[in-house]
């Protein structure tokens, strides 16, 4: 048992990229100009890569899917070699989940999107390895309390004894309700001292944190569910798209397990004034059903899930949708991840009615 800890939130560190024979468009032709007239970067925000399209793969290659670059950002370009008509991008992004391809198929080029509109093509997409990546960020444990086997292994004077595996990180809000449970702590103690929260407690440093720690901007949001589950509506509704997405988390950790279904045939009320993405309908819709903070998905099979019960309301209900026209302006066209249009509204009005629930839109 720990009182707190330190080395827990940590932005993931960007890689470079290289798009090779590009032909900019949209946001990312915008960008090229910014840093033509002097800016050092130019953001992009989350990215979808694609394989272009072709009649075949080359010998030893699969068909690849779409993968997402976060936050990325244009850091540098310069005249293609080969065509004066196209350019090589540098840019600096996050790989997410998911690792960059290394197949022989990325030699038929790349074609990028942002969720909204197609930003280009190149010929070629590499990644750019640095020479000396910097380590990990070691994890403190505040106000421990050891068991007997972190205690030995501060005590032991072989690195070996010193680790003890990959172990649970709990996080508990302040009555002591587990709110996130998180995986992937490899526990390599490394050094203790005397803690100043009390007697015969330790701060104890161990090797590095968690494999995926939740980034800084992770960290105020989880203070404010410190006290437990918001207690009015929309506190979200000021974020952008990646805090928005950083408190659909929260709320589904908060929210596990089935709960007590209202009785079908209820009437709930959807505030669709700040729906203006993904993440913004899920929070709208678990809050119309389940009160502030409330959950009832997180995408679309979630959502598909929460409907068949256990998630708070029994179908047959009605969803009257306020403010729809807000969601239709922001959402009525968008790119999957591979870049088909497609109608995030109709999708999810399509689910809801499938499973019975009538859809209101006013």
């Amino acid at each position: 048992m720990s009182a707190g800890v330190t080395g827990l939130f940590v932005d993931p560190r960007p890689a470079t990229y290289q798009l090779l024979g590009c032909a900019p468009r949209g946001p990312l032709r915008t960008a090229l100009h910014a840093l033509t007239a002097g800016a050092t970067a130019a953001r992009l925000g989350d990215l979808w890569v694609q394989p272009s399209p072709g009649d075949g793969c080359p010998p030893g290659s699969e068909r690849l899917d779409a993968w997402p670059l976060r936050h990325a950002r244009v850091i540098g370009h310069r005249p293609d070699r080969y065509d004066p008509a196209l350019v090589d991008v540098v840019l600096e992004a996050v790989e997410d989940d998911f690792l960059t391809p290394d197949d022989p198929y990325l030699a038929s080029g790349v074609r990028i999107h942002n969720g909204l509109t197609w930003l280009g093509s190149s010929r070629d997409f590499s990644e750019i390895v640095a020479a000396d990546a910097p380590g990990p960020v070691p994890l403190t444990l505040l106000g421990c309390a050891p068991c007997p086997a972190l205690t030995a292994a501060l005590a032991a004077e072989s690195p070996r004894r010193r680790r003890l595996g990959s172990a649970y990180l709990n996080i508990l809000d302040r009555q002591g309700r587990e709110t996130v449970s998180c995986w992937g702590v490899p526990v390599e103690a490394v050094s203790s001292r005397p803690s100043a929260l009390g007697a015969g407690l330790l701060d104890i440093v161990l090797a590095e944190g968690l494999w995926e720690p939740p980034p800084l901007a992770a960290r105020p949001l989880w203070q404010r569910w410190y006290d437990g589950p918001p207690t009015a509506p929309n506190l979200w509704a000021a974020y952008g798209t990646e805090r928005r997405e950083l408190w659909l988390e929260r709320v589904a950790a908060y929210h596990r397990g089935p709960v007590q279904d209202a009785s079908a045939g209820r009437e709930y009320h959807l505030d669709g004034r700040y729906i203006t993405d993904e993440p913004g309908f899920y929070l709208a819709i678990g809050e119309a059903v389940n009160g502030p903070g409330g959950y009832f998905g997180r995408n679309a099979s979630a959502l598909d899930d929460c409907l068949c019960g256990g998630f708070g309301a029994a179908v047959p209900f009605t969803l009257v949708w306020h403010h729809h026209e807000v969601a239709r302006r922001h959402l009525g066209r968008v790119l999957s991840s591979d870049g088909e249009p497609y109608d995030f509204c109709a999708e999810a009005i399509g689910i809801l009615n499938e499973s019975g629930c009538q859809v209101l839109l006013r």
